[in-house]
């Protein structure tokens, strides 16, 4: 969940180091630092925080440096645990966790060595420097052969001072040519700009680096040709474009995703032989993480709804672990923005072994999750840079939903349409403002719940989860035929209680439980597209929706609980494109 950054070349590295960890700053904001070096001097700063705490570094000399942000695994937030890390002549920055290090590093420590970390990745620098008779490549090689778990690996050597060595194993790496140079990142974004020529890592593969040539080995020395990867430089754009925050300005893009997302499908689906898959599935496993959880229950609803097929979600890190029973006729739905979420990445390996079909719905070309992927299913999300996942929630569900329609096709089943989304995404984006208003409510309180039935249950907890990750507020989501069994303990007055409702049959058994909480003092919000609720004297405030098929309702309803993390969040103070504790792209076990 780490950044990484590597350049050599004419130019001076300092000031490409610090304006690609500001692109990558998304994937850890604990500390940050970098190494450069003239050829004949070393030069390393960190610094706890944020990039702009090494901004005085920007005048390092040298043609050849590594940078680093960290998001901590091993070892608590300070100085002495950010990256790069040296020891002896080696210079390294490592994004990942080795399983093994601590067995590892005792055996070092048995033979003397001192550390100056706690990290796992310091551990790699004291193999490399043992293993170092005058050759990188090999030194790097021999020493990651030793090591169990992920890593993105970036090093140098004071003894060549004119070459990176670089090493994948379940951590993305791009390496390439640009900026009058070869260039090393865990994103794409650190790198791309016009005319350069990109090549993306696969696992157990390594590349040598110098200031004209790019050379790949396998781990046993064989070199490889490899193809350079298409890439749009629009991944690379992180432009606020005058918006104070990118969460807002990427709520703003929803309209423009659900267009882009659902055309995509379209062009994937009838130049594909996906449909004959489709043909003869019967079962349905989704495994994902965080959000595309969330995005993954909205797709059960719809796609049982509409195609009556049996449709599980798993938690990504609990199927991995359950042992699942995968029948003849089950297709497997992997969801992740990135598609680097560890998780996620090791359930679909264990599904595979078992002999499942692999759909995957990813928003980032050539991730790892696309190799592992019998058939790719993109969004149309483009970067995201906000920790908070909101745009590429929005994008999911509309690819998924767009997977439901074109399963029922197949299975001879007719679906609600999916036409004007975009338009009323963006009546919706509007008419959401008004949950400023609401903010008073939340910034004091001591929690928040969220209720709903169905598919407004997965909108409660996808909205819970963006207000507890950003604004830092207790809150849970409920199905609202629960909430008496338990949760109205927790009920005090003026507590904040956030109801959805938009499928009409089931709408006043969840007003039932609005009632239950506003006579134990809560104070009731309500996101709906039935206007006679909006006026109930129960009803604090509400937000009234534009009407849609009830099963993709989501799409809509949870871009006012998007905006009411973002303005609460604002209102605490905080940084929400940046929570505390969270990265964007979760790289790790």
């Amino acid at each position: 969940m780490c950044g990484i950054v590597g350049y050599v070349g004419k130019r001076q590295a300092a000031p490409i180091l610090i304006d690609g960890l500001y692109q990558l700053e998304y994937r850890g904001y604990d500390s940050v630092g970098i190494a450069v070096s003239d050829g004949n001097s070393l030069e390393i700063v960190k610094k706890t925080g944020r990039v702009r705490e090494i901004e005085g570094a920007r005048g390092l000399r040298g043609t050849l440096g590594i940078g680093h942000t960290r998001w901590a695994t091993h070892g608590g937030i300070n100085v002495e645990n950010a990256h790069p890390h040296t020891y002896q002549r080696i210079t390294l920055v490592h994004n990942g966790i080795i399983e093994n290090a601590q067995k590892l590093k005792q055996d070092l420590l048995q033979r003397g060595e001192i550390f100056s970390s706690e990290t796992d990745s310091e551990v790699i620098a004291h193999l490399i420097a043992d293993a170092y008779r005058g050759d990188l490549l090999s030194a790097v090689m021999e020493s990651c052969a030793r090591l169990d778990g992920s890593y993105a690996l970036v090093v140098f050597c004071e003894d060549e001072p004119r070459k990176l060595v670089c090493a994948r194993m379940r951590s993305p790496l791009v390496v390439g040519t640009g900026k009058g140079g070869a260039v090393v990142a865990s994103d794409l974004s650190a790198v791309a700009e016009k005319d350069a020529t990109l090549y993306s890592l696969n696992d157990g593969e390594f590349a040598q680096l110098s200031e004209t040539e790019i050379d790949f080995y396998r781990s046993s020395g064989d070199k490889i040709n490899k193809f350079p990867i298409a890439f749009d430089l629009e991944e690379g754009n992180s432009d606020l474009k005058g918006y104070r925050h990118y969460m807002r300005k990427e709520i703003d893009e929803i309209p423009d995703v659900l267009r882009l997302s659902r055309q995509k499908f379209d062009e994937n689906f009838r130049n594909s032989d996906f449909c004959k898959v489709l043909c003869q599935t019967e079962y349905i496993h989704i495994i994902a993480c965080g959000t595309a959880y969330h995005s993954g229950l909205c797709a059960k609803t719809a796609i049982e709804r509409i195609c009556r097929i049996p449709v599980e979600v798993h938690v990504a890190s609990e199927f991995r672990d359950s042992d699942p029973i995968l029948q003849s006729g089950t297709l497997v739905i992997a969801i992740s923005q990135s598609g680097e979420t560890a998780d996620t990445i090791a359930a679909v390996r264990l599904a595979k072994r078992k002999g499942a079909y692999i759909a995957a719905v990813v928003n980032v070309k050539y991730s790892s999750l696309t190799r592992l992927a019998d058939t790719v299913l993109y969004t149309q999300a483009g970067r995201e840079v906000a920790v908070a996942a909101t745009k590429s929630f929005n994008a999911q569900l509309m690819t998924l939903y767009s997977f439901a329609e074109a399963l029922a096709a197949v299975k001879g089943r007719r679906a609600p349409s999916l036409n004007g989304f975009e338009r009323k995404a963006l009546r919706t984006i509007s008419l959401s403002e008004s949950v400023q208003s609401w903010v008073p409510y939340f910034v004091g309180a001591k929690s928040a719940y969220f209720i709903g039935r169905g598919e407004d249950m997965c909108t409660a907890l996808e909205g819970s989860l963006k207000l507890k990750e950003i604004s830092y507020l207790p809150s849970e989501g409920y199905a609202a035929g629960e909430l008496k069994h338990g949760t109205l303990a927790l009920i005090e007055p003026y507590t904040p209680v956030v109801a959805i409702v938009t499928r009409r049959e089931i709408a006043q058994k969840t007003m039932n439980a609005v009632h239950e909480a506003y006579s134990r003092g809560a104070t009731i919000f309500l996101v709906t597209c039935f206007e006679e609720y909006c006026g109930m004297d129960e009803v604090k405030a509400s937000v009234l929706i534009p009407k849609c098929p009830p099963v993709f309702s989501p799409v809509l309803s949870a871009i006012p609980l998007q905006l009411l993390a973002y303005y609460t969040s604002v209102a605490r103070g905080n940084d929400p494109d940046k929570p505390r504790n969270l990265a964007k792209s979760v790289t790790v076990e």
